[in-house]
């Protein structure tokens, strides 16, 4: 088991990865001192361990369909019959929008409850269960209406994994391989759990730095900004962690037309994306004015297109990128049919070896 400590000035946590972890619940809750629980779960009853206190259990639906304030009203009006107060708390279980969608009703109802996730996907093992952002969907854009809130523990039990289709792994490998490009060591041979263990280091020192998107914690968002683009252009049939991917090698290409990158760091963003057999190329579906515009609504957006970029000084956000060049980088990306890119892509693992 791996612990890996997160650390800011008024609140503190571990996450907890390995095989098993879940098994923490009773104790996670009971160091909060919480009399009652509510149990938000995308996963059948008997995925949830114990909480050892009273406890209600509500079933939710996994999925960006999901991720709205209409779920958040709901949730929070269960907790209202329920009669759950500010010394209680709220558990998750499912993937990133479960997380997403449970932390931030945990944040807003009675301005704030306790919350611990139980992430259930690579995805959210990885990325979304980590770091306190909570964030719902509007018709416009990707989680625009949200708010940091730090879970009091995050427990990524690694025999969840072993449950997964291989496209909802590939949906987390599109976090893990932009790793590489913001300061984490190369992944790529290394097993399910080492990869995730370094994936939430990195991330925690990030948020430590800064919580609440001042500064560094931008590189997190490394390949989101088409990425996002990507998933409201097809409907969500393009998972996050896979227009992520591509998002990732549009930020290499781009970065070069800027001159920041030479043409072998270029290349590396296309290698590094298809080592973990996730899709480059933009889904020949989608127009770059349709995406151009839609990353206009980017929550970094503070003055024109604006992206997280590789660059002689490292990762950074650059502000004012010329829509013209953005749309002849987005017109020399190679295309495929999205039917092609979402049957034709492998994961890096499989279940079977990502029980290790």
């Amino acid at each position: 088991m791996a612990s890996i400590p997160l650390r800011l000035k008024d609140h503190s946590y571990d996450v907890l990865i390995g095989p098993g972890v879940r098994t923490s619940l009773a104790e996670a809750v009971g160091r909060l001192g919480a009399g009652r629980a509510v149990v938000v779960s995308a996963r059948p009853r008997e995925w949830v361990p114990d909480t050892g206190v009273d406890t209600l259990f509500l079933p939710a639906r996994d999925g960006e369909r999901a991720k709205t304030l209409g779920t958040v009203e709901r949730l929070c009006g269960e907790f209202v019959r329920f009669g759950l107060t500010r010394s209680d708390v709220v558990v998750s279980c499912g993937g990133g929008t479960t997380t997403d969608v449970v932390g931030l009703a945990a944040a807003l109802y009675h301005r704030g409850v306790a919350v611990v996730h139980l992430p259930t996907t690579l995805l959210a093992q990885v990325d979304a269960s980590v770091g306190g952002k909570t964030a719902v969907n509007l018709p416009a854009g990707k989680n625009l209406v949200g708010a940091y809130w730090q879970p009091s523990a995050v427990l990524c039990d690694t025999d969840y994994l072993s449950t997964l289709p291989r496209r909802e792994l590939l949906n987390g490998y599109g976090e893990i391989a932009r790793c590489h490009f913001i300061g984490a060591p190369d992944l790529r041979a290394l097993p399910p759990a080492e990869q995730i263990a370094a994936s939430v280091a990195l991330k925690a020192r990030v948020v430590e730095a800064d919580e609440r998107d001042a500064g560094p914690r931008h590189i997190l968002n490394y390949g989101h900004t088409l990425g996002h683009a990507l998933e409201l252009a097809t409907g969500f049939a393009l998972r996050h962690g896979e227009a992520v991917a591509v998002g990732t090698v549009f930020a290499g290409r781009l970065a070069g037309a800027l001159g920041r990158i030479g043409g072998e760091r270029v290349a590396e963003h296309h290698d590094v994306v298809r080592a973990y057999g996730l899709p480059a190329a933009l889904p020949a579906e989608t127009e770059p004015a349709e995406l151009v515009r839609l990353m206009r609504h980017d929550k970094k957006a503070l003055s024109g297109l604006t992206f997280v970029l590789d660059g002689p000084k490292g990762v950074e956000l650059v502000y004012d990128v010329p829509p013209e060049l953005v749309t002849r980088v987005l017109d020399r990306m190679p295309r495929a049919p999205l039917a092609e890119l979402v049957g034709d892509a492998q994961p890096a693992a499989t279940p079977d070896t990502a029980r290790s």
